[in-house]
C-alpha cells in the first residue's frame, strides 16, 4: 500500500480521508479511501455508483461517523483516480461486469489487513448497488446490507429496451464496444451537460452546483456516458442477479419515488423477495438521496446507520 491523493478542497463539508493505492489480482491498481470514527462501533464498506469517486462521500462518511461507523470507499476501476481502462479516460468502460469483483475482493483484504472494526455492513449506490448485490450473494463478509436507488436494472422503455440488446451486442461484433451509445451524453459529465430544472439526480441546487464544481476543478475525475461494452455486460450481469434468490442477510432499499435512471420495478421486485427486507420509497426524491438538501440527507443517513446498528 501507499499514499494516494485526496482532493479536499472540492470538499465544502465532511472529514479528510486516508487514500492509498491497491492493486487488483489482475493488476489494476485502485485508490481506497478510509474515514475512521472515534470509538468505532462497525465499518461500513461503501460501494459508489458509476462516474463517482471517493471525495463525493466525505459528508456521508461524516455523518456515519456520527454513529460510530468507519467509512471506507472505493474508485472502481475505470473512474475516479483508479486506473482507466481504454486509452480514451472518458468513456465508463469495463471487460466484463464481474471484473469488479476483484475490485470489491482488494477492498476486502484491505479492511482486513487494517483489521477494520467489525462488524461490517455495506451500502451500495447505483453501479455499486449491482456490485454490491453480487458481492453478498457470493459472501462478502457483512452483517447487513443496503442500496441507494440501486442499479438492479436500468430505466428504459418496452421499445428501448431490445434496442439496448442489441446495440450493445452488435458493437462487440463490429470491434465498436469501445465507443458511446449514439444517444448518450458522450465524453461530457452528465451534470456538465443536463441543466438543473431537467436532472435527474437531485432537486438540490447547491449539491448539483458542485457536482459541476469538482468535475471543473478537477477534470482528472470526469467520466462520460458508458461504453457499448459496458451497457451489454452491464445488462448480461443484471439478468443473472435478476434470477437469482436473495440472501438472507437484513436489508434496508432506499428509493426517491421520482428515480428515472435505474429500474423502479426492479426494485420492487428485489426488495419483495428479501426476506426480512424492507424498502423506503421517499417522497419526490430523485436517484441521489444522499445528494439531497440536507435534511433528507440527515434522514436518510440516520435511517440507513440505524439499520445497521440494529443488526
Amino acid at each position: 500500500m501507499s499514499g494516494a491523493p485526496y482532493f479536499s478542497g472540492i470538499i465544502p463539508d465532511g472529514p479528510a480521508a486516508e487514500c492509498v493505492w491497491t492493486r487488483t489480482d489482475d493488476g489494476v491498481r485502485l485508490r481506497l479511501g478510509l474515514w475512521r470514527a472515534e470509538e468505532s462501533t462497525g465499518t461500513l464498506l461503501l460501494f459508489p455508483g458509476r462516474t463517482e469517486y471517493i471525495e463525493k462521500y466525505a459528508p456521508t462518511a461524516g455523518d456515519m461517523a456520527r454513529h460510530g461507523l468507519t467509512t471506507l470507499a472505493i474508485d472502481w476501476r475505470g473512474q475516479g483516480l483508479s486506473d482507466r481502462l481504454l486509452s480514451d479516460p472518458l468513456p465508463g468502460h469495463v471487460d466484463r461486469f464481474p471484473d469488479y469483483q476483484r475490485d470489491v475482493a482488494a477492498m476486502v483484504s484491505h479492511a482486513t489487513a487494517l483489521d477494520l472494526p467489525k462488524p461490517w455492513f455495506v451500502l451500495g449506490h447505483s453501479m455499486g448497488g449491482c456490485i454490491a448485490l453480487r458481492a453478498v450473494m457470493e459472501g462478502l463478509p457483512v452483517s447487513a446490507a443496503s442500496f441507494s436507488g440501486p442499479m438492479w436494472g436500468i430505466a428504459a422503455s418496452p421499445v428501448m429496451r431490445p434496442f439496448m440488446w442489441a446495440l450493445s451486442f452488435g458493437s462487440r461484433l463490429l470491434g465498436l464496444s469501445h465507443r458511446y451509445p449514439p444517444t448518450s451524453t458522450g465524453p461530457v459529465p452528465y451534470p456538465l451537460s443536463e441543466p438543473l430544472e431537467t436532472n435527474t439526480l437531485t432537486r438540490d441546487a447547491a449539491q448539483y452546483q458542485l457536482m459541476r464544481d469538482q468535475f471543473n476543478a478537477r477534470p482528472e475525475l470526469k467520466l462520460g456516458a458508458p461504453s457499448l461494452n459496458w451497457l451489454y455486460e452491464a445488462l448480461v450481469d443484471m439478468r443473472h442477479l435478476f434470477r437469482q434468490p436473495s440472501p438472507e442477510l437484513p436489508c434496508l432499499t432506499i428509493m426517491g419515488s421520482d428515480e428515472a435512471i435505474v429500474d423502479q420495478s426492479r426494485i420492487q421486485d428485489r426488495m419483495a423477495r428479501w426476506p426480512g427486507g424492507a424498502l423506503h420509497v421517499e417522497p419526490g426524491g430523485r436517484h441521489e438521496l444522499l445528494m439531497e438538501d440536507a435534511a433528507t440527507r440527515m434522514r436518510m443517513t440516520d435511517m440507513l446507520a440505524g439499520h445497521f446498528l440494529a443488526t
